[in-house]
């Protein structure tokens, strides 16, 4: 998974929103950043670029993503990480990121305690969320493919999971919960550009969970692979194909009685 993921999906779909988060941390001016949900490290590498004084921690859950980007990027320092019980000590970190994560935390207020917990006063917490399916147009296309190939109970993932927490005020409604003061939040589409239509379906169906969902479903050989190529290709033609993905990026913080900084541009 960590291999097809880095090849077909993070150049088209994740790189846009990793380059425009890492700007955003890179304007607060951070000495220690924690990234949960790293993954194989494509925000990790432009924070990098983009906070080249600052001391970056990058973890992730799964123990294969964290050897995939600590051998991908190794100017941070890896670990394997729950979010819900972070491995490091009261007041670590000026800023904890997350990328296109924190919809997966099954406890997601528990989560944002211990992320409050770990930043000092003051800190920040910037993350991004994905919008509605409907805004993602490889995966209006993608889902249209998997209803195809499975007419009876089609794979329900990217809706229920990667776009199931789209609701700005719920997730500001969690942060507040979890002591957070929301500072901002915006919604922020950008273009995702793919060379081929089949990669980018390969890449969704061997990438991703939605690989263990379909092969639960009995579909792991290559006729559902053709038939969601074939559906994505008639919608977004064989490619290179350029569509529109719709997030939102959230910065909250740490609230302290003295703590008063500018807004973001």
């Amino acid at each position: 998974m960590p291999a097809a993921y880095e090849q077909y999906l993070v150049p088209v779909v994740f790189r846009p929103f990793a380059e425009d988060l890492s700007a955003r941390a890179a304007a607060l001016h951070p000495g220690r950043v924690l990234e949960l949900a790293a993954g194989t490290g494509v925000l990790t590498s432009t924070l990098l670029s983009a906070t080249s004084s600052a001391e970056v921690t990058a973890t992730d859950l799964n123990e294969a993503m964290v050897a995939f980007g600590s051998a991908r990027v190794p100017g941070a320092v890896w670990r394997q990480a729950d979010a819900q019980r972070l491995p490091f000590p009261d007041q670590s970190f000026d800023l904890v990121v997350c990328q296109f994560g924190v919809m997966f935390f099954p406890d997601r207020i528990g989560a944002f305690t211990e992320v409050r917990r770990v930043l000092a006063p003051g800190g920040r917490f910037l993350f991004n969320t994905w919008g509605p399916l409907r805004t993602h147009t490889f995966e209006v296309a993608l889902q249209a493919g998997l209803e195809r190939a499975f007419p009876v109970d089609p794979p329900r993932f990217f809706s229920a999971v990667p776009h199931g927490y789209s609701d700005p005020a719920v997730v500001a409604a969690d942060l507040a919960a979890a002591g957070f003061a929301v500072e901002d939040w915006l919604e922020l589409t950008l273009q995702g550009r793919a060379a081929s239509t089949a990669d980018l379906a390969t890449g969704y169906l061997t990438g991703t969970p939605l690989r263990m969902v379909v092969e639960e479903r009995g579909g792991g050989g290559p006729a559902v692979r053709t038939t969601v190529i074939e559906e994505m290709t008639v919608r977004l033609g064989p490619g290179p194909v350029t569509a529109p993905m719709t997030a939102y990026v959230f910065r909250a913080t740490v609230p302290t009685q003295t703590h008063s900084r500018p807004g973001w541009a």
